[in-house]
């Protein structure tokens, strides 16, 4: 698990902490130097369990942004926890993948995410999160 603020002056200038959630380190660091570019302050963790434990504790998070496919818990199965829970349904959460699937991306919107998006992640996409979610 990582915290860090900062990095290079990006477009926008939104002061918001999210929660990055993906199984792969690689993806893992794309995601948060794509955030912290933005002045996103970032938290990785590699699971879902692993979410859900600092959502217990850090009661300050913006926003949460997934990889839909993860072992033990899939990025579905944590929207729904998090949907499902009176404390943090509030969180935006958006899924992010490497499979453009019609079916799996309505199946998570119609559960409650706020977006869904492709990998791999760009600058385009972080823009449109910190003026579309992180109002």
């Amino acid at each position: 698990m990582s915290s860090e603020q900062g990095g290079a002056a990006g477009e926008l200038q939104c002061e918001s902490h999210v929660l990055a959630v993906d199984d792969s380190s690689v993806d893992r660091a794309l995601v948060a130097h794509l955030l912290r570019s933005s002045k996103l302050r970032v938290t990785t963790v590699d699971s879902g369990r692993r979410a859900l434990d600092l959502l217990g504790m850090e009661k300050n998070v913006s926003m949460i942004i997934t990889d839909y496919w993860m072992p033990e818990m899939t990025g579905l199965e944590l929207l729904k926890k998090i949907k499902g829970s009176s404390e943090l349904k509030g969180i935006p959460v958006v899924i992010m993948s490497s499979e453009n699937v019609p079916n799996r991306i309505r199946t998570c919107l119609d559960e409650g995410a706020e977006d869904f998006l492709l990998k791999p992640l760009q600058p385009s996409d972080v823009s449109r999160l910190c003026s579309r979610v992180l109002r």
